[in-house]
Formats: structure tokens, C-alpha cells, sequence
């Protein structure tokens, strides 16, 4: 009898199918092993590419399509959608809309403003600060946002280096108005967000609203001729001195507000945003990648660490943004049931330790850490897309070619790139630290700061490589490890960060020796344990038979200094060690730190709760270092 296999034969591959199998798991395992990125390179690659095509596309058409122009046909598009939530109220995209029509309409018909004009605005996080942001935007207007933590002649000095027209104050910062108002240039017209002023020749807002037009003002009025055109100013400390405007082109908006797409978020998250609108973070990452995606942003008036989460639940929250400080703040709050749950699924920002990122996973569940690197002002950026903890992002061939960068050996003590004997910059070794510099060219431009050329030129370096070539100087120490994952390491120059924001040293020096008692005042970052970026501290020489005023020096800096950059540490010495180039000595300085067991000179602490500066012992110091102190 014949067999089953006799009358049905089963069909026989061809020889070549088993060999081909083999080879595809072999090349399977070897990627796996030797490129174990490369899926996840591929699929960030294809995205930025992506994202570059459809603005080249829109440019070849003859149309410059702006982050503006998305927003105004989103309004149409989906008009009931809600585009922002603040303290429970929901402003749709057409409410949103119609409101910055009104107040480009009141500007239109109070003030003689052209084309190009720069505002300047000073206003809190309110649906107000969109509005009238939008609103300027309308006309054609640069719009420089001002920090609302800046006092006095640093106001001033950025007042006045970006060379506004207009004004625009929020309701709660009359305070910080009038401060300023004797001193202000009597060309630059005043806007507050009132309905009714005491102060002289100043104009209310929010009656004219009331009664103006909600018709869009001409098209030709805001229509943008070329991406690379000025629209933003965002103030930033830059490396040393008072705070510089940085230009924002629509290009870097568009670029930035790509952010939350590239990350992997959609039409249908809701954004969290707690940053100041000030900052590039929450203006362009968050309310630009909001209207790139077309989705909803959650605005709060001010970061609460306890009412975080709860809000994230009450609303839905899917995506936050954050800084490292923000986590550790977090991570700090009391334990409480029920953590975990909660809709967030992305947190995108930078600037958190690896400890803090285990500890947030660990503790507030599956969310992906979405961290980046970038400059405000910088042509550069990294996103870390594999999640690789403590990492701000990758590179490999094709990145570079995108956005050629590298990392080149520093000269620490005398503050600038290393050149060998043929005058050229080197390149670190992987592994090693290096300064950040990224190349100049028509795809990847720096547009530098406003008012101030010598500024612009300061952040360049010419001559790096070869002859000719030209690169923007990011002031940022990395370090490349072997599997071309890049890490954040200092920051180099004057500037240090703390709560988030940068301090630049010379602005604080420059504060404290106005006191008639201050010789010299030497100003950098010390690091405390458990605690984000570097806290002030400055060592001082007092003037000749002067003793030091604990009490006036208290005054002076809480007076004049946001409360970020008011040194925590004082230490009273009787000479100021200088470098070769007669540039105060700061390296030894941070190396010793504030421990008054190691330290023979007075000490002093910056002690909030009494308002006042206070003898550093040693139990003080460890009351610090163990946390029970609140910095």
C-alpha cells in the first residue's frame, strides 16, 4: 500500500531558502549585537527628514508657512477643539483665536505700529500672555518676552537692548512696573492688562478689548517673506554678563515645535505646561508643539509640586514637561496612595539627574523620559529618542550630516578652545569632556542676539578646523561615550544654572559691590548634594577699616536679583586670587566649596526663613547636606 507521502508529496524549497534564512538571522543577531540602535536611529532619522522635506516642499511651492498660520487654520479647522485650559476654564482654538484678533485690532487702532516693530511683553502665565503674543504676531510684530523675575537695571538693560515700541505689563506686575517706569525711555509707549491706571501716561488694555473687533487684521500684515526672518526675542544669559536677546527666527520655531511630534505625541494628548512662557521650553516646545500637533495644553499659573498630580489627573494629562529641577521636586513630595495612577505617558524636557530619573520611573510609573539638548539661541539639538538614562541624546554618520557638530579640547584655566601649533581646534577622544560647537551654514543658521554685535561675534568661533569654516560656540562641556551617546557635563564662562534658570555671575557681582562696604565680590556655583545645577556663592573683600553689613547685604541682593540668583553662600576673605590673564580665580574657589570645617575664612548662609544672612557653622553645614535645610 502506498504511503500518504507517496500519493501526496510535500513541495521541496529551493535549495537557496534555508541559506537565505540563516543569513537573515545572522544579520538579525549582528545588528542586534553591533548596531543595537539602529531601528531606533532609523525611525528618529526618518522623522527629522521628514519634517525638513515638508518645510522644503512648502519653500519650493513659494510659501513660508509659519507656526502662526498652522494655529489660524487649525481655528478653522477644528474651532470647538479646546487649544488651552487654565485654572478650570477652557479657551477653544477659535476663543483663542478671536481674542488675538481684538487686541491686534486695539494696537492697529491705537498705536502706529509697522511691520517688523518690536513689543516688548511682561506678563505671567495667563491665556492673556498668548493672546497678546498672537495678537502682535498678527501685525508683524517681534515680540520680546520679558523675564518676569528680572529687576530694576537688568529690566532696564533688557528693555532697552531690544528697542521696543510698546510695552505690554500684566495686571500682577505693576509692582515691578513702576519700579522701572522713571527710568524708562519716554518713547516706549505703555500698555498695562487693566481696565483702569493711576500711573501717568500709561494705557489700559482690557477695556479696548471689550469694544474691539474680532475681524482678522490684513493678511499682508503677518504674512512672513522668509523663515529666517526675526519674529521672537527670548532673553537669555548666554555665558557671562546681563542677559542678552536672543533672535528667534521662524525657522527655529518651527524646528522647536517639532519637539513633541519627534517624541512620538499626537492630536490627542493633552500638554501640561508649568514652565514660565517665557522661557523657549514652554513658549516654543510646549505652546508651539501644541499647535503643531493640534492638541490641548493644560496652563499653569505657577509650578506646584503638590497640586502636580492632581492636575495631571483632573485634566487628563498625557504629556508634561519638566527640568531637572522640576523632577527632583516631585520625587521630594510625601508618598501618597495611588501615585501611579495617572494618564502620563511622556515627559519631555532636560536637565534630570540619572538618580532623580530612576527614582521618578521607579515611583510614578511607566512614563518615557523624553530628555533633549538645546540653546535658545542655539542652531543645535540632541533628543534623547531611546531613553537611555542620563543621556540628553544620540549621534551617528547621518545625524552629523544633518547637523555637523563636535566636541574639542578646552583650556579650563585659560577660558577658551585649545589650538596646536598650527592654530586649529582638536577633537576629544570619546569619553572625554568637550566644548559643544555646531557649524554655521544656510541649513543651520545663528541669528545671534539683538542690539548687541559684539555679543553675536562673541559666540562664534572662526578658524576651527580649516580656513574659512564657522561655528557657534554653545558655552556647553559634553562628553561622547563609545556607543555615540552624548552627555550634558558643565557649562563653561560666568554662567552656572540653579532652580532652572542661569545665573551669569558678573550680573550679581555687579549688584554686590554697589554696597560702599564691598571692595571686590568673586561670584560662581557651588554644588550641594541632592540639589540640580549649582547654588551662588560669593567670596568677598571688604574696603579698607569696613566690616561686613549682614543685614544691607540681605537687602541689597533680595532688592535687586531674582530670588534663583541670590548667592546662598558669603565667604569673607583678605585677598582674591587672580589668573595669569588678571581674571579672578574661581576653579579653586569651587573646589573648596562652603565647608566651614575646611575653610578658615567667615562663612555665611542665606537663611530664608529668617530673612537673613547667618554664621555657617558646622552643624548648620549639615543640617544642608542631609536636607533638613530648605535651599
Amino acid at each position: 500500500m502506498r504511503g500518504w507521502d507517496d500519493l501526496y508529496p510535500l513541495p521541496v524549497p529551493p535549495s537557496w531558502v534555508p541559506g537565505a534564512a540563516v543569513g537573515i538571522l545572522s544579520l538579525h543577531f549582528i545588528q542586534k549585537l553591533l548596531f543595537p540602535y539602529f531601528w531606533a536611529d532609523l525611525r528618529y532619522l526618518l522623522k527629522v527628514f521628514t519634517y525638513g522635506l515638508r518645510v522644503e516642499m512648502y519653500r519650493l511651492q513659494g510659501r513660508v508657512v509659519t507656526v502662526l498660520d498652522k494655529f489660524v487654520k487649525l481655528a478653522e479647522k477644528q474651532p470647538h477643539k479646546p487649544f488651552l485650559i487654565y485654572e478650570g476654564t477652557i479657551h477653544t482654538y477659535r476663543d483663542v483665536d478671536r481674542r488675538s484678533n481684538r487686541i491686534a485690532q486695539v494696537f492697529l487702532r491705537h498705536e502706529a505700529l509697522k511691520k517688523g516693530d518690536t513689543v516688548a511683553l511682561l506678563m505671567g502665565n495667563e491665556p492673556d500672555f498668548i493672546h497678546v503674543w498672537f495678537g502682535l504676531a498678527k501685525l508683524g510684530c517681534v515680540v520680546a518676552f520679558l523675564n518676569f523675575n528680572v529687576r530694576f537695571r537688568s529690566l532696564l538693560h533688557c528693555v532697552s537692548s531690544c528697542e521696543p515700541k510698546i510695552l505690554v505689563v500684566g495686571a500682577d506686575l505693576l509692582g515691578t512696573l513702576e519700579e522701572i517706569l522713571p527710568k524708562l525711555q519716554k518713547d516706549i509707549s505703555v500698555w498695562i492688562m487693566a481696565k483702569d491706571s493711576t500711573l501717568p501716561s500709561v494705557h489700559t488694555l482690557l477695556d479696548k478689548i471689550e469694544t474691539a473687533s474680532e475681524d482678522p487684521v490684513p493678511v499682508n500684515r503677518c504674512s512672513a517673506n522668509n523663515l529666517k526672518s526675526a519674529v521672537l526675542y527670548i532673553f537669555t544669559s548666554g555665558t557671562t554678563g546681563l542677559p542678552k536677546a536672543a533672535v528667534i527666527s521662524h525657522l527655529q520655531i518651527l524646528k522647536g515645535a517639532a519637539g513633541l511630534w519627534a517624541f512620538g505625541a499626537t492630536s490627542e494628548d493633552i500638554i501640561y505646561i508649568t514652565l514660565p512662557l517665557y522661557h523657549s521650553a514652554a513658549s516654543l516646545l510646549g505652546i508651539g508643539g501644541c499647535i503643531e500637533l493640534g492638541a490641548t495644553c493644560v496652563l499653569k499659573k505657577k509650578f506646584s509640586a503638590s497640586q502636580f498630580w492632581s492636575d495631571c489627573k483632573r485634566y487628563n494629562v498625557t504629556v508634561i514637561q519638566y527640568i531637572g529641577e522640576l523632577c527632583r521636586y516631585l520625587c521630594n513630595q510625601p508618598v501618597k496612595e495611588g501615585e501611579k495612577n495617572h494618564k502620563v505617558r511622556l515627559a519631555v524636557g532636560n536637565g534630570v539627574r540619572n538618580d532623580v530619573w530612576r527614582e521618578f520611573l521607579d515611583r510614578f510609573g511607566a512614563v518615557k523620559i523624553c530628555e533633549f539638548y538645546g540653546a535658545t539661541e542655539g542652531n543645535i539639538c540632541f533628543m534623547n529618542h531611546t531613553g537611555k538614562i542620563g543621556s540628553v541624546g544620540r549621534t551617528n554618520f547621518f545625524y552629523k550630516l544633518f547637523f555637523p557638530f563636535d566636541l574639542i579640547k578646552y583650556d579650563f584655566q585659560k577660558d577658551e578652545p585649545i589650538r596646536n601649533k598650527h592654530g586649529w581646534c582638536e577633537k576629544v577622544k570619546k569619553g572625554e569632556a568637550g566644548l559643544l560647537i555646531s557649524k554655521v551654514n544656510a541649513k543651520n543658521p545663528f541669528f545671534g542676539y539683538a542690539g548687541n554685535k559684539r555679543h553675536t561675534e562673541k559666540k562664534l568661533l572662526c578658524e576651527v578646523f580649516k580656513k574659512g569654516d564657522l561655528y557657534f560656540n554653545t558655552g556647553d562641556l559634553m562628553v561622547q561615550d563609545h556607543d555615540n551617546f552624548l552627555y550634558f557635563w558643565d557649562r563653561i564662562g560666568d554662567t552656572f544654572r540653579w532652580k532652572g534658570e542661569n545665573v551669569a555671575t558678573t550680573e550679581v557681582s555687579d549688584v554686590i559691590v554697589m554696597l560702599d562696604f564691598i571692595q571686590e565680590a568673586n561670584v560662581y556655583g557651588v554644588s550641594v548634594p541632592g540639589h540640580e545645577g549649582k547654588a551662588g556663592m560669593a567670596s568677598l573683600i571688604l574696603k579698607h577699616n569696613a566690616t561686613l553689613d549682614l543685614e544691607q547685604m540681605y537687602k541689597q541682593v533680595v532688592t535687586y536679583l531674582p530670588s534663583y540668583a541670590c548667592p546662598l553662600f558669603l565667604r569673607v576673605m583678605e585677598k582674591m586670587e587672580m589668573t595669569g590673564t588678571f581674571k579672578q580665580q574661581k576653579f579653586q574657589l569651587v573646589d573648596e566649596g562652603f565647608n566651614p570645617s575646611t575653610i578658615t575664612d567667615p562663612l555665611y548662609f542665606l537663611d530664608n526663613s529668617k530673612k537673613a544672612y547667618v554664621l555657617l557653622n558646622k552643624e548648620l553645614y549639615e543640617m544642608i547636606l542631609s536636607g533638613k535645610m530648605k535651599l
